[in-house]
């Protein structure tokens, strides 16, 4: 007979003690930190570096007590870490695809070093647990589970690189920032794709992952990763990012984490010459939709977990059909009875959650609450029912554990609940209507769509934050920052613009779908090509033409978005057509404009033709699709067009760049406003009498002549347009990525100065694979769907 005093088996699970092997965990963690005597500093050519009187930054946990303290950089570790990226690129970037894809998963040769033998995945094996345990130490919990299937993701693109994109280059020196609040798996999905290409990489980690980071770091190399090849700096700050892009090895500027610090990045880098990608994946606002037909208990236990239960990483905000609202209310106050109350970061914390709570219940709101106060930085989980969907507390929740709920009455104000916030990055929908889910999650404009479930993630599919959450992708092969090189094209150029005015034709403009003057009716001269005289006078199009254009755009995009690919693809054959059947008229503007050979002008008219036909195939060849998931279930990954895109079009190939990326744009459902060349409108303008006799809906293509920096400026402060392509100068550069942070826009720029820049023009008639790749792959947002079965087990961040 069992001993009366064991405890029986509701008390042990009333208790839920921790067992010993946690403790054993911890110590490995504690163990590691001890030996850096928690005074933590950089990772730089393949050991840690700790410099004399550099000022540090301490690491608390939830209780106060310091964990360790990271020291802050200043120029001369910047310097010196940016030389060893740079050396370690040149080692990285070296080795063979398959070379690379065996250091990231295990190394055949004999050697007495365990983790050297074992690979990265091997070494993440072997220390997951000082690595699971250092993350929750520091609050960045991160599942090792999770990183192993990342390094097995990547190496395997790491073998097929070659092979899908023939004479493909690495980037170069890639320079991953994180904000404070981030965890480590956004993080680790910037930089493992960009080692995995052939890159080498600069982490700058946020306060609470800069530990796990590090640790990383260290057990990489000690795996065989080339020293310099993985470099961490430290910092107060995000904007020591943009301090490191300052060296000109440096090519592309990675961030993840919540937005303030991602537009901070982005001023302080603007003008130096580096794209910036931004995952504002921390801080986001995402809608959780109940409808009738869903499963109303599963669906409260799940909301109640993700909004009270775990380190919050997004605020959600919950919408239910009104029908089942009252049923959803009464299985809330049933879970949250016996809630304790959830510790909040600072006392700060707890004056905004007040503030917000009072001003619900000013507004009519109502509370559902655990019984009992709470005082001090710590309060109890809130559902404020009844909130407006415009209040303060709802678009911008307080930091805290406030759950808003919102009532719907159909399908279609769901959708217009869950669009309402500014952000873009996920969304859960329950209901057991597979139809209904999958009409709601094509019309959330959202990277992520979660179908009876919330936070499931793998690598393999592609997501893209939308509106204010971003305008990178991350995962997949999608991922901007990985196959393909980065957005800037550095364009050298000898030639100046000079403007003569005089009396001669004037050519009119192209806006929704008509031929037009400017509304200053003001024009400007277009000079011929020996400077001596003038050839035309084109429209000066200004702020006014932009809204215009932009008007039309956004009233015929979405039609044109659900138009079926194939429909899209007639439409641009239709267009090549027409450009075939007027190639005349375009050769004789050519020549007239560019002074070339009547046989040079035929040959780029003809390469247009073909560009066009390029892109009509395009449209209905990449399609996402339904990657094999690693868990039971089915999950769908698909591309968006981003909307209305605004065009600064380069000097070069005026007529062969036009059609260009005008069909990259068009072909993937977008509505575009085009500034065409200053110094060469008029193939441009000679384009717009085959636009009018194409069968493209009126207000889709919108050409507006006049001076590029007006223009640009124009784009730039209209909040409608989501994406800028941009070739100018380096001031032009500057000038969008200071300016293009709110709304947040996606921006693809090329920068034109004489004697300058890190890179060649690109050969518009015979461009690189990878140049139309990324033309493509700028012109869409990802969305991914994760549909779980009943025996789906899923894998959380």
């Amino acid at each position: 007979m069992a001993d009366s005093t064991n405890p029986t088996v509701y008390e042990i699970f009333q208790s839920m003690e921790q067992g010993p092997a946690a403790a054993t965990s911890t110590a490995t963690a504690q163990a590691w930190l001890d030996h850096h005597s928690r005074s933590l500093g950089f990772f730089m050519d393949g050991k840690f570096i700790l410099p004399a009187d550099r000022r540090s930054v301490s690491l608390t946990d939830s209780k106060g007590g310091v964990v360790c303290s990271t020291a802050c950089a200043e120029d001369a570790d910047i310097s010196q870490c940016a030389s060893s990226a740079a050396a370690g690129w040149t080692s990285w970037s070296s080795l063979s695809c398959s070379q690379r894809a065996k250091a990231l998963l295990r190394f055949d040769s004999p050697t007495p070093n365990p983790d050297l033998s074992a690979g990265l995945v091997g070494v993440l094996g072997l220390h997951g647990q000082c690595v699971s345990e250092l993350c929750a130490l520091c609050e960045a919990s991160c599942s090792p589970a999770a990183l192993v299937r990342l390094l097995q993701y990547y190496s395997s693109w790491a073998q097929l690189r070659d092979m899908l994109i023939p004479g493909w280059t690495p980037v170069g020196v890639v320079v991953v920032v994180s904000s404070d609040d981030c965890s480590l798996y956004p993080l680790m999905l910037k930089v493992l794709p960009a080692l995995a290409m052939g890159n080498s990489v600069i982490v700058v980690p946020g306060r609470s992952v800069a530990p796990p980071a590090l640790l990383l770091a260290q057990l990489f190399t000690a795996a065989g990763l080339p020293a310099g090849t993985l470099n961490i700096l430290t910092g107060s700050d995000v904007t020591l990012g943009a301090k490191v892009s300052r060296n000109p090895d440096v090519r592309l500027i990675s961030y993840c984490g919540n937005k303030q610090d991602g537009l901070a990045l982005c001023e302080a880098s603007a003008g130096m010459g580096v794209p910036v990608s931004i995952s504002s994946c921390v801080g986001a606002t995402c809608p959780f939709i109940i409808f009738e037909s869903a499963d109303i208990d599963s669906a409260v236990d799940e909301v109640i977990q993700i909004a009270f239960k775990k380190k919050k990483e997004v605020h959600w905000v919950l919408c239910v059909q009104e029908s089942v609202s009252d049923s959803v209310v009464a299985r809330l106050k049933l879970r949250m009875a016996d809630m304790k109350s959830v510790p909040l970061s600072s006392d700060a914390d707890r004056v905004l959650v007040d503030a917000a709570v009072q001003e619900a219940l000013q507004q009519g709101a109502t509370l559902v609450q655990p019984c009992g106060a709470s005082t001090g930085a710590r309060y109890p989980p809130t559902v404020l029912c009844g909130a407006a969907p415009s209040s303060p507390y709802v678009v911008t929740p307080p930091p805290g554990p406030l759950l808003p709920l919102l009532t719907f009455r159909s399908n279609t104000e769901a959708v217009l609940l869950g669009n309402h916030s500014p952000h873009g990055h996920a969304a859960s929908i329950w209901t057991e209507d597979l139809t209904l889910a999958l009409e709601t999650a094509k019309s959330l404009s959202v990277g992520s769509v979660w179908v009876n479930s919330s936070s499931v993630s793998d690598p393999c599919f592609p997501v893209s934050g939308h509106k204010d959450s971003g305008t990178g992708t991350d995962g997949g092969q999608e991922a901007r920052s990985v196959p393909v090189p980065a957005s800037f094209l550095f364009i050298p150029s000898s030639l100046s613009v000079s403007c003569f005015f005089g009396i001669l034709k004037s050519y009119p403009q192209f806006v929704g779908g008509k031929a037009c003057k400017s509304v200053s009716g003001c024009s400007v001269a277009v000079q011929a090509p020996g400077g001596d005289s003038v050839l035309v006078f084109c429209p000066d199009g200004g702020r006014k033409d932009v809204r215009n254009a932009v008007e039309a755009a956004i009233k015929v995009q979405p039609g044109w978005m659900k138009k079926s690919p194939s429909a899209r693809s007639q439409s641009l054959y239709s267009l090549a057509k027409g450009l075939e059947s007027r190639r005349k008229e375009v050769c004789a503007s050519l020549g007239a404009q560019l002074g070339v050979p009547a046989e040079e002008a035929d040959r780029e008219v003809e390469l247009s033709v073909g560009r066009l036909n390029v892109w009509a195939a395009y449209c209905d060849k990449v399609q996402g699709g339904s990657p094999p998931m690693t868990q039971s279930g089915a999950a769908l990954s698909f591309p968006e067009p981003l909307g209305v895109v605004g065009i600064v079009l380069p000097d070069d190939a005026p007529l062969l760049s036009l059609v260009t990326v005008l069909g990259a744009a068009i072909a993937t459902g977008n509505a575009v406003v085009m500034v065409p060349s200053q110094r060469f409108p008029l193939p441009a303008l000679a384009f717009v009498q085959v636009l009018q006799s194409s069968d493209l809906p009126a207000g889709l293509v919108n050409i507006i002549t006049g001076n590029r920096d007006q223009l640009t400026v124009a784009l730039a402060n209209h909040s409608v347009i989501k994406a800028i392509w941009y070739w100018g100068s380096a001031q032009g550069c500057q000038y969008l990525q200071h300016t293009c942070t709110s709304p947040l826009k996606t921006l693809r720029l090329s920068w034109q100065q004489a004697g300058e820049g890190r890179g060649a023009a690109p050969d518009w008639a015979q461009p690189h694979p990878s140049l139309l790749e990324d033309l493509w792959r700028n012109a869409v947002q990802w969305k991914s769907v994760w549909i779980p079965t009943a025996s789906m087990s899923v894998e959380k961040r």
